[in-house]
This record gives C-alpha cells, sequence and structure tokens, in this order.
C-alpha cells in the first residue's frame, strides 16, 4: 500500500533544516524569468500567450478573472510542499510572490532562481502585498515574530494552510480542547484569516487545474472573516483552475480540517458541498485521530 504524504505536511527536512523550509527538485511546470535580465520583455510574452492560448495546468486565462493590471503582490510565509506550489503557480500567472521561511532567504536562493519569486524575510512577506499565506507546522505559528502583523493594512488578506497533526505539532492544548484550528491561527496572528489550501495534496494543486466547466473539476472550500477577503481568496482558486466553494465563516472552517469528509479527496463542486454539509462536530476527535494515524503510517514508511 502507498501511504500519501497529507497536506500540510512538507518535505523531509535536510540536515540542520527545518520542515517548513523544505523543497525539493525542480517542477514540470517551469517558472517565468522573474527579475533575471529581460524580464520585463518575457513577462510581456508571458501574459500575451497566456490570453491566447490559456495556463499549461488548464487555468483560466488572466481576464477571466482579474484585469492585467490587477496581477497581485503575494507574499507566502512557508516554503514546503504547499507554499512552494503556490510560489510556483502564481508566478506562472504573473503574480509577484516573495516567499520566506524560518531560515533566512539564502536558503531559497534555488526555489526564487527556478521561479522568478523573490526571497525575503518573514517581515518581509508579511508586508508584500495584498495577499499573504502562512503555510507553516501548526506548532510553528506561535513562534513567528511578535507583531508581525501589526502594521499590515487592514484590507490585506491573509491565507492559512495549515492542519493540525498532534503526532508532529505535539500535544497543543486548545486544538485538542475543541479551538477551530484557524479560529487559534488567527488569534496568533492577532487578525482574522482565511482557511484554503488545506486539504488538498500539492500534487493535486500543482496539476490538477483545469478550465472553468470541465467535468469534474476539483473544487476546494474556502472558510474566513471578513466575506471580502473570502471573495478574493475565491477568485484566486478559480485562477488556478478549481472552482472555489464558499464554504461560509472562519467558525465554519472546522468542516475542512483533517479528517472530514472533505479531506484530501479532490471533490468537484457538488461532492464538496455534500462532504462539508456532512460533517460533524461531534466527531472532531473522531476525525483528528484518523488524519493523525494517516501521518504516522507515513512516517513509517519513510523509515
Amino acid at each position: 500500500m502507498v501511504v500519501q504524504r497529507p497536506p500540510g505536511l512538507l518535505c523531509p527536512a535536510r540536515r540542520g533544516q527545518s520542515d517548513e523550509d523544505s523543497h525539493r527538485g525542480r517542477d514540470p511546470i517551469k517558472a517565468r524569468a522573474g527579475s533575471r535580465p529581460g524580464a520585463s520583455r518575457k513577462t510581456h510574452q508571458v501574459r500575451a500567450s497566456r490570453k491566447r492560448l490559456g495556463h499549461p495546468t488548464g487555468a483560466c486565462g488572466r481576464r477571466t478573472h482579474f484585469p492585467e493590471e490587477d496581477d497581485m503582490k503575494i507574499g507566502i510565509i512557508g516554503a514546503g510542499f504547499i507554499g512552494g506550489t503556490l510560489a510556483r503557480r502564481w508566478t506562472k500567472l504573473g503574480h509577484e510572490v516573495s516567499i520566506a521561511n524560518s531560515r533566512g532567504p539564502d536558503t531559497l536562493r534555488d526555489l526564487a532562481k527556478e521561479t522568478g519569486a523573490k526571497a525575503v524575510t518573514v517581515e518581509e512577506a508579511a508586508k508584500a502585498g495584498e495577499v499573504v499565506v502562512v503555510t507553516i507546522p501548526q506548532k510553528a505559528v506561535p513562534d513567528l515574530p511578535k507583531g508581525l502583523f501589526a502594521n499590515v493594512p487592514k484590507d490585506v488578506v491573509v491565507i492559512d494552510t495549515g492542519n493540525y497533526y498532534p503526532v508532529r505539532d505535539g500535544q497543543l492544548a486548545d486544538l485538542l480542547g475543541g479551538t477551530v484550528e484557524s479560529e487559534w491561527v488567527a488569534s496568533q496572528l492577532g487578525r482574522p484569516v482565511i482557511k484554503a489550501f488545506n486539504n488538498i495534496f500539492y500534487t493535486s494543486l500543482l496539476e490538477k487545474g483545469a478550465p472553468k466547466g470541465t467535468p469534474g473539476r476539483i473544487a476546494l472550500p474556502i472558510a474566513g472573516d471578513p466575506p471580502e477577503h473570502r471573495a478574493k481568496v475565491l477568485q484566486l482558486v478559480e485562477e488556478l483552475g478549481f472552482d472555489g466553494i464558499d464554504a461560509g465563516s472562519l467558525a465554519d472552517s472546522w468542516r475542512q480540517q483533517p479528517g472530514t469528509p472533505v479531506y484530501t479527496h479532490d471533490l468537484d463542486a457538488p461532492g464538496v458541498k455534500k462532504a462539508l454539509a456532512e460533517a460533524e462536530r461531534s466527531r472532531l476527535p473522531e476525525y483528528r485521530k484518523k488524519a493523525d494515524d494517516s501521518l504516522k503510517a507515513f512516517f513509517a514508511s519513510q523509515k
């Protein structure tokens, strides 16, 4: 039996490297030139080509969702599988991405060279633009710099992709006591978050985007506050080639936590809505144990 790495679990760390910093190998989807000489001209060519031909993974052309002048500046905190995949996809689509990890920009030179993303500090990523993605293990959230978002404008959208696995993250009393995971993250960061990209394998996020209207197109639930922030993330999801499903406020985000019916199944829009409705809050400890046991099996398979 092949045991898959759960979403939110990052690459095994190299020696001396924390797991949220790790990324390995080159991706089959090559990113644009970024800041290299001639990048401006190449970027223009990429955008023109995108308009004519569409994205190779099936993502919709930018003009379907955002005008060209609305290419976004996006910060990513965490350079593991999900963070690295989002950097690859978003730079390919023309966004300006700044990415950080806990070990500093020098450790991200290869990823920056590959994708055209800018390697920055955590503090710089938090102030990089209109969307910031926090994609690190739950145990690492309290270790982020204090007041990281204190001077970040309130209209900046903060996305939380995290998942709590006790076998990896330890015994976090609030979460074990029933606090909704992303509500806990929001309290740690001191600002609202949108829960997204937590229930999909990075390989699916990388490879399975499809044009809108494609039968069986994968859908992703998006929950969080305020509603206008949720709407922006729904647009970003659509642009990546997935159906965005409005899953309600942050208080409702427990429905997409590890082990729930919507978790890791690559469902289409009707399937996601059905799975969200089928989730039962009283079963959260059962769901968590199921996910944790899966992660234990993955760890065992790597020995």
